[in-house]
């Protein structure tokens, strides 16, 4: 019989995720850290058959105006995707989201979508969330265990240009995990945002502080002429860097380049095996709010890794609502 334990030894829980799910950031011991420092209900389940660990999944309530749920990103990470294992996790997360009151359960695992999974998902009556693709299922992903020369070689042609020329323009880098060293990112997105037309990210130095806490996390920063015109938060877990977070001024100097180059380069001194572009639009849909930061991702090489699509699994009537709010949202903001 599987038993439910709430997780407390973070090296464990870190280790499955490894094993399991190694690019799962959302599930990973420290997000949930952010979200506490965020002031979110974060809960870690730990499901265990025998001596076995066989999943784990790390939640947060989400509260919202257009109907609360309980959201597990990036997660359950199971040892085996089995009938027996899934029934058991959905049913207790169903249970814990009536409890806190909420109207559906989200889950978008770190997994490929085929048709042993939509048959599970079937059997639990879920519903592909109206949400657009976030938290990367469309993710650029670029192998870093190369040489430098190869991976610069491997780049599109275009883009060694503008390192090369951002290099002999004069940009300079600066690359620290001070909290401090946020301030001229923060005000880069704030213009990036009103510029982009975009609502930004909050929280974004809370995330910051939890992973720079042991030095997994980096700002980038591209200057010239002592102006910042460019910088990116980067993230480190488990072999991976995580480009999480980006903003830039406009400039005829290619500093983004510039600062991509640097950050690849960071991930690599580090041992990482992969840096994670993040994010990037559905092939072909150029009206896509994404599809041209998502060209400029391509343009260092790598490849696509994408999974399945978010999916809800309603306890509550009242998912209609949330359901409808989140379809119209993403109608208006042109991610159909």
């Amino acid at each position: 019989m599987i038993q439910i334990h709430t997780a407390t030894n973070k090296k464990e829980w870190e280790q499955f995720i490894d094993a399991h799910a190694p690019d799962a950031l959302f599930q990973r011991w420290d997000w949930g850290e952010v979200n506490t420092k965020q002031r979110n209900e974060c809960i870690r389940f730990v499901y265990v058959d025998g001596k076995t660990v066989v999943g784990q999944a790390q939640v947060v309530v989400v509260r919202a105006k257009r109907g609360n749920f309980l959201h597990v990103r990036h997660g359950p990470i199971l040892r085996v995707w089995n009938k027996r294992t899934f029934t058991f996790v959905i049913q207790h997360l169903k249970k814990i989201a009536a409890e806190k009151q909420c109207v559906s359960v989200r889950i978008s695992p770190r997994i490929e979508k085929t048709d042993a999974i939509l048959k599970l998902y079937v059997s639990e009556k879920g519903i592909a969330s109206a949400i657009h693709a976030m938290d990367a299922e469309h993710a650029w992903v670029l192998d870093i265990t190369k040489d430098l020369d190869t991976i610069l070689a491997e780049m599109r042609k275009t883009t060694r240009y503008e390192i090369r020329k951002g290099e002999k323009s004069g940009v300079t880098v600066t690359s620290s995990s001070d909290v401090d060293s946020l301030a001229p990112f923060l005000s880069l997105y704030k213009e990036t945002a009103e510029r982009q037309h975009f609502v930004p990210h909050t929280g974004i130095m809370e995330e910051f502080a939890v992973y720079a806490k042991e030095g997994n996390a980096s700002c980038i920063t591209g200057y010239v002429d002592g102006k910042p015109y460019a910088s990116a938060v980067i993230l480190f877990a488990g072999s991976q860097g995580i480009y999480h977070h980006g903003a830039s001024i406009t400039s005829a100097i290619p500093v983004s380049y510039v600062v991509q180059w640097h950050a690849i380069c960071e991930a690599k001194r580090r041992g990482m095996k992969h840096y994670n572009f993040w994010g990037i639009a559905p092939d072909n849909e150029k009206k896509h709010p994404w599809f041209g930061l998502s060209a400029f991702k391509k343009g260092f090489g790598g490849s696509e890794n994408q999974t399945i699509h978010a999916y809800d699994f309603p306890i509550s009537w009242k998912y209609g609502v949330l359901y409808l709010i989140e379809w119209v949202r993403k109608q208006q903001k042109g991610y159909s």
